[in-house]
């Protein structure tokens, strides 16, 4: 896939075209990921998790400094595709190779120095619930809902939700989404701490767009820095994640992006970060 040499030189948007069940567009360093699959509720089945694998990996270039992720019609995604699923000679087999290729695109996201912005314009509902909460910055149309949903059939959860989720908002209140199937609206998702922002539902395309590009202009490698400083966070000591904050900002230091923000901020200027 062909994408822009450098943010904000090249607005050209490129649509990546051999998918079946989602959209990937490249504009400058702006990558948009829908969920295209809206006459099944963007539900989640072996082509789409595969898919989503590709595209993250696919993001994860210099080139790309925020991922944008959303679902086409009226759902964000409903889930796991349950037809799909049922259909399989061996339903166990079947799923755990969707929940891998799930857990792979979700890994690349996070691990990735772009900015990932999900943008839930609907029901977020199992899987659907955990891709919509792993992004770094969330934004939630008025109408968009949550709901975990996997023990109502018998399931339990996959897509990062046991990670996630009790980080988020701790065990007790985890444990009741997932044990109780409790939906949330988009304003109880916000007060509970799950999501960045509500937006009304016509100016939620727009706040996303807005969003993306303020983040285009910042510093990735300082971005992805961030993100992989918070992803060790609960699992280090105190003096262990300070060792890694003091190796991260000296190397920080010597990159072209840490010598421009350091100069342009002693000489009040803006500073302009490369890919």
């Amino acid at each position: 896939m062909a994408v822009a040499p450098c943010a904000g030189r090249d607005v050209t948007v490129r649509s990546v075209t051999d998918f079946q069940t989602i959209t990937l567009d490249q504009s400058g360093p702006i990558a948009r990921l829908t969920l295209n699959r809206p006459e099944a509720a963007n539900g989640m089945n072996d082509t789409m998790t595969r898919e989503l694998a590709v595209a993250a990996a696919r993001c994860d270039t210099p080139a790309t400094k925020v991922v944008v992720i959303t679902g086409a019609g009226r759902f964000f995604c409903a889930g796991g595709d349950l037809k799909d699923f049922a259909s399989a000679p061996s339903r166990g087999r079947h799923l755990k190779g969707v929940a891998d290729d799930l857990h792979r695109a979700i890994s690349t996201f996070a691990r990735m120095d772009a900015v990932v912005i999900t943008a839930v314009n609907g029901v977020a509902a199992g899987a659907g619930f955990s891709l919509a909460v792993s992004g770094d910055l969330i934004l939630a149309a008025e109408s968009a809902s949550f709901t975990m949903a996997y023990t109502r059939v018998g399931l339990s959860p996959d897509g990062s939700a046991s990670y996630y989720l009790p980080r988020l908002i701790g065990i007790a209140k985890t444990k009741e989404l997932m044990l109780t199937n409790r939906t949330l609206s988009s304003d109880d998702a916000a007060q509970w701490g799950l999501v960045t922002e509500v937006v009304a539902d016509d100016q939620l395309a727009a706040r996303a767009d807005a969003l993306a590009d303020q983040m285009s202009t910042t510093s990735a490698g300082s971005n992805g820095g961030v993100k992989a400083l918070l992803l060790d966070t609960f699992s280090n000591g105190l003096e262990q994640q300070m060792e890694l904050e003091g190796r991260l900002i000296a190397q920080r230091a010597e990159t072209a992006d840490g010598r421009e923000g350091v100069d342009a901020f002693l000489a009040k200027r803006k500073p302009v970060f490369g890919t």
